[in-house]
């Protein structure tokens, strides 16, 4: 019956829709549903339906009678179209009286098997129900359990090899599948979903990985011979290859429980595959259960439409399966029908109906065009045979690759070459060194930057964004700088001592801010069923980390040791280092915030240690710490979650300013004195340098942040920001060199890394170098030049009712977010709806690209906000291989990263660049308020593919639509 939500589809498209009264209750469908989905019913004789109908629906042919009320085809209205179930090769009456009627006739078990038609594949729909009904029919009359996961008993252990009950082990049931066609592989799945061991065979070897992905066993003959047909269809194989299968099946039928078959041939009885001394070699209390029966049957013994036992073997061999499940058969049917229906429309205008024979399913499809029969159409192509195995393939790649003994010695020599200058340039810093102390720190600095690179290269990617962040408020250390040169009393006395407080204000707020942004961030993450962390048990380390500082300080009186400084630098060196390392692992990321705070703070308690500044100054530098700390807090906790990359940005440029005002105070303050020492030359030489240094990379730092806040919303930010971070990182360890500070080295070098190596990957992910992006390059890295290919075709569009109906109806589901997503705030509704079809057992995945947000991870950190388990998040080197194996993917507010350009076309300016092969699924929804392009300015040719339509529209209406319709509300 077609379904209600359907005909309302239609009527949103400008069809006027009859529907005969009480045709839809035996799938429990009232009539006041379709009228109010805006279709009138029509009671009474349905001669009147079709004589006023231009387009005539139906399930079953027409039929052809003697009598006035039942000759349908004689109702039907001269010229008009029908689509319905014909098989025109068995109903040449039909044909020749439809003929006479000059009408059009679209066959819907003639839709060829491609790509682009199975969304109108009612034989593929109605085989999936078929071959999920014929299980559950089997598991009925069967006279033990299948032993799945499923059954639940007292006392029981469930394992692989069937159930351990308290009276003792259930072994499974045994059940061969033969032929593995959609059919078939309904079947397989639903009796691996019941627990059962499931063997499976058919003629095509295509076949054997989608039986194997199931979880079953593909069965195989010695001879080998390929069953690949036209039309997505298995051939007939020759008689030695039959032989072979036979003797297959008398083997299995001794050891197996249940047998379903399922093997057609177009045009043709279906072929006998089990005969009736195979059934007699079954086990009493077996199940057959053979989905062929309509063509005849697969088994020997089947009765067409009837179940009965033969010799204690039952046969289901009932030829209408689909009809047995009629809510679902409905909605399946008619979701394809509309489908093909909406299709018919001439190339180039989706505005009216129009039989376009260009079209390889209009022309595969159309039986009668205006009373002339065109059927059968042209023959189908034969398959292109099998790629050769990589097996054979390898070989060849390796030989040429193979590296000459020349290109080693090069490669090799270029290395050697570069570690040697590498070496040289070391010692010859140590040559050119003004003192010991600054040959310390640059060891020190050597020594953090190879701990920061190995240490940030094991953040898992999720959480880039909190790692932005967190090394954000590390970098907040510059306050250390503000403070060794503040001055005065309750107030600065002069310029240099103003611009060391304003240094110290800046990085408090960035402390402040940084900190709750990245707690903010990272409780997102944290799962309703996540177990406590009692992380503020970290105040007893925090304690004994500044107690014993205190104690040392105290103890000491005036002779305190510069060593207790030191370590205690060294300590929050170390909790800077566990902030990151932290982060490698959900279960342990927010400890990383808590011990970067203790790191923060134990650094700056040792430098108030360490200048022992009297009550007036004491109080000025904690109202500048205390005031910028709570001031970075408060807007922190104000900021969107949607802006926290424009937050990031801001308190980059907070870094940036204390870093310059640092220098230039440091500067103003030291200068005078050494310029008038003489046996300072090297002092001054080495000040003005990483002064300078500090001055020019703290002022991009500042100078790009504000930029960059300003327009977090380009294709290059991600890289941009991460730049910006590693700069801020480079600039406190100028800052660290010229104060002779340790702790300012090491979190420099620390950011640093964190920076270049999110820049790293980010530059990866679009197939760009550094340099292209920083300087606004054209195109990536395989970029050829030359002109792009052009794209050909026309998109469709669909609705959101059809795209709820598809969603019901697939398993795996994969969401491809971007950008416009978080434009739009469409997280919320699409986690609700994640979560809804998660409840009916779909398989749901969302795929990020690492350049999908404004700045890594963002989209992580906005779908765990919404209430997206991080479990259902993939990056997309894990889950590219999973889209042909997908039932759907819904791709929401994201274009470049999912364009298929990148690996079809070399000339594309995006050539190269790794995306989501959303693609390669079975059904591709876009939805997008428009066909524009993305922010590279490309033409995506994933929006003309056969497989994809078009949801146009607001995204965050767009879900809360599909929501409800999922819902049913």
């Amino acid at each position: 019956m077609y379904l209600f939500q359907s005909a309302k589809t239609l009527v949103q498209k400008g069809f006027q829709v009859s529907v005969q009264a009480g045709a839809g209750l035996g799938a429990q469908f009232r009539d006041a549903d379709y009228e109010q989905a805006g279709a009138k019913v029509v009671p009474g004789d349905p001669s009147a339906l079709y004589a006023a109908s231009d387009v005539v629906l139906k399930i079953r042919a027409p039929q052809i009678s003697v009598g006035k009320d039942t000759n349908e085809v004689g109702m039907i209205k001269p010229g008009s179209t029908l689509i319905s179930l014909v098989y025109p090769a068995q109903n040449k009456p039909l044909l020749d009286e439809l003929g006479k009627k000059k009408a059009n006739l679209i066959a819907l078990d003639c839709v060829p098997r491609i790509s682009r038609a199975q969304a109108f594949d009612v034989l593929s729909s109605m085989a999936n129900i078929a071959g999920y009904k014929g299980v559950i029919e089997a598991a009925g009359l069967f006279n033990r359990f299948f032993a799945g996961s499923d059954f639940l008993m007292m006392n029981s252990s469930l394992g692989g090899g069937g159930q351990i009950t308290a009276a003792g082990r259930i072994p499974p049931a045994k059940v061969l599948v033969i032929g593995g066609g959609v059919a078939g592989l309904s079947a397989v799945s639903a009796a691996r979903g019941l627990g059962a061991v499931v063997r499976a065979f058919d003629t095509r070897e295509a076949v054997r990985e989608e039986v194997e992905s199931l979880g079953a066993e593909f069965l195989t003959v010695n001879i080998k011979e390929s069953g690949e047909g036209a039309g997505g269809y298995a051939k007939e194989m020759s008689k030695e290859f039959l032989d072979a299968e036979m003797e297959l099946f008398a083997k299995q039928a001794k050891d197996v429980d249940i047998i379903i078959t399922s093997a057609l041939i177009p045009g043709k009885p279906a072929p006998k595959l089990i005969t009736k001394a195979m059934v007699e070699s079954m086990r009493p209390g077996s199940v057959i259960v053979d989905l062929a029966a309509e063509a005849g049957g697969n088994v020997e013994t089947t009765k067409p439409g009837t179940l009965y036992y033969h010799q204690g073997v039952a046969h289901v061999g009932y030829t209408d399966f689909p009809s047995r499940l009629p809510g679902q058969s409905s909605s399946l049917f008619s979701n394809n029908v509309t489908n093909l229906l909406l299709s018919l429309t001439p190339p180039g205008n989706k505005d009216h109906f129009y039989l376009n024979l260009e079209d390889e399913v209009v022309r595969g499809s159309l039986v009668l065009h205006e009373g002339t029969l065109i059927w059968p159409p042209p023959p189908a192509p034969q398959p292109p045979p099998p790629p050769p195995k990589p097996a054979a393939a390898k070989p060849a790649v390796v030989t040429a690759a193979a590296p000459t003994p020349e290109t080693l010695f090069r490669s090799k020599l270029r290395s050697t070459l570069g570690t040697a200058v590498g070496f040289s340039g070391l010692v010859g810093l140590g040559l050119g060194s003004p003192s010991p102390a600054f040959t310390n720190m640059l060891t020190t600095f050597g020594l953090a930057g190879i701990v920061g690179y190995h240490t940030v290269w094991g953040v898992t990617p999720a959480l880039h964004s909190p790692l932005m962040s967190v090394t954000n408020a590390v970098s907040g250390i510059t306050a250390v700088g503000g403070l060794l040169l503040m001055g005065g009393g309750y107030l600065p006395p002069g310029l240099p001592q103003y611009l060391a407080a304003s240094a110290t204000l800046l990085s408090a707020i960035n402390i402040g801010g940084g900190f709750v942004v990245t707690q903010r961030m990272l409780d997102m993450f944290k799962r309703p069923t996540d177990p406590p962390e009692y992380n503020y048990l970290y105040a007893l380390p925090a304690t004994a980390l500044l107690g014993t500082y205190g104690y040392g300080v105290l103890s000491s009186g005036n002779l305190i040791p510069d060593d207790l400084h030191q370590a205690t630098y060294l300590a929050a060196s170390l909790c800077c280092i566990g902030a990151i390392t932290a982060l490698s692992s959900q279960k342990s990321c927010r400890v990383g915030n808590v011990l970067g705070m203790i790191g923060v703070s134990s650094g700056l308690v040792a430098t108030l240690g360490l200048l022992q500044p009297n009550p007036e100054l004491m109080a000025q530098m904690t109202a500048c710490l205390m005031g910028g700390a709570m001031i970075g807090g408060y807007a922190a906790k104000k900021i969107e979650v949607t802006d926290l990359p424009q937050m990031v940005a801001l308190f980059h440029s907070l870094v940036g300013a204390a870093a310059v005002l640092t220098c230039v105070a440091n500067y103003m303050i030291e200068a005078p004195e050494m310029l008038a020492n003489p046996e300072a030359y090297g002092a001054v030489q080495l000040m003005k340098t990483v002064a300078y240094l500090g001055t020019y990379i703290g002022g991009i730092t500042l100078t790009g942040s504000l930029v960059a806040f300003g327009k977090l919303q380009g294709a290059d930010m991600p890289v941009v920001i991460t730049v910006l971070n590693s700069y801020s990182g480079w600039a406190l360890c100028a800052e660290g060199f010229m104060l002779n500070n340790s702790l300012m080295t090491v979190v420099g070098a620390l950011i640093g890394s964190s920076g270049a190596i999110l820049s790293y990957i980010m530059c990866k992910a679009m197939n760009r170098s550094l340099p292209n992006v920083i300087m606004g390059g054209y195109g990536t890295s395989s970029y050829a030049g030359g002109q792009a290919m052009t794209i050909t075709g026309t998109h469709r569009e669909t609705d959101v009712t059809t795209v709820a109906s598809l969603l019901e109806d697939s398993k795996e589901v994969i969401v491809a977010p971007g950008y416009g997503l978080c434009v739009a705030k469409a997280q919320y509704p699409l986690a609700e709806l994640a979560k809804e079809l998660t409840k009916r057992g779909k398989r749901i995945r969302f795929a990020v690209h690492p350049v999908a947000g404004r700045m890594p991870g963002q989209l992580n950190v906005l779908l765990a906000e919404a209430g997206v388990p991080y479990d259902m998040v993939f990056e997309m080197d894990e889950i590219n291989a999973d889209f042909p194996k997908t039932d759907v993917v819904l791709v929401i507010g994201a274009n470049d990263t999912v364009n298929s350009a990148a690996e079809e076309d070399p000339n594309s300016i995006i050539a190269g660049m790794p995306v989501l092969r959303v693609w390669l699924a079975k059904k591709v929804i876009v939805v997008k308020r428009t066909l524009g392009v993305g922010y590279a300015a490309v033409d995506n040719p994933v929006f003309f593919k056969d497989n994809t339509d078009m949801l146009l529209g607001d995204a965050k209406k767009v879900c809360d639509g599909l929501l409800n319709a999922v819902k049913g509300e």
